[in-house]
């Protein structure tokens, strides 16, 4: 697949412990984009934060509720990202989504690389 030049990056912060339909919702997201073959994603699991409720999170050993933060990028055209965001509308109830346009400076695999 290749992009162009132009892209649109994608953030998703969520809690570790959200779940849609009973699965973990970072689960369903990652999913949900590789079936509409989106470019790819990345998932990073934060070691502490806290959103709009301004409760932190952290994965202190003093603390019973973790519920870690995580951080799930896309990037791929603004078509595919747009077509994407009525599937993150239905799905994350709580959390924070972000679009922003980036400069696509290479996107290979293996096989691409000489």
């Amino acid at each position: 697949m290749k992009l162009p030049l132009d892209g649109v990056l994608l953030r998703i912060f969520i809690g570790e412990d959200d779940t849609w339909n009973g699965s973990s919702l970072c689960n369903e997201i990652l999913y949900k984009s590789r079936k509409m073959n989106m470019a790819g994603a990345t998932v990073v699991k934060g070691a502490m934060g806290y959103g709009a409720n301004s409760r932190i999170h952290t994965s202190s050993v003093l603390r019973l509720s973790q519920d870690l933060p995580i951080v799930i990028e896309l990037v791929d055209t603004e078509d595919k990202i747009n077509a994407f965001l009525p599937f993150l509308d239905e799905v994350v109830g709580e959390g924070l989504i972000t679009m922003e346009k980036v400069k696509v400076i290479k996107y290979s695999h293996s096989k691409d690389v000489k």
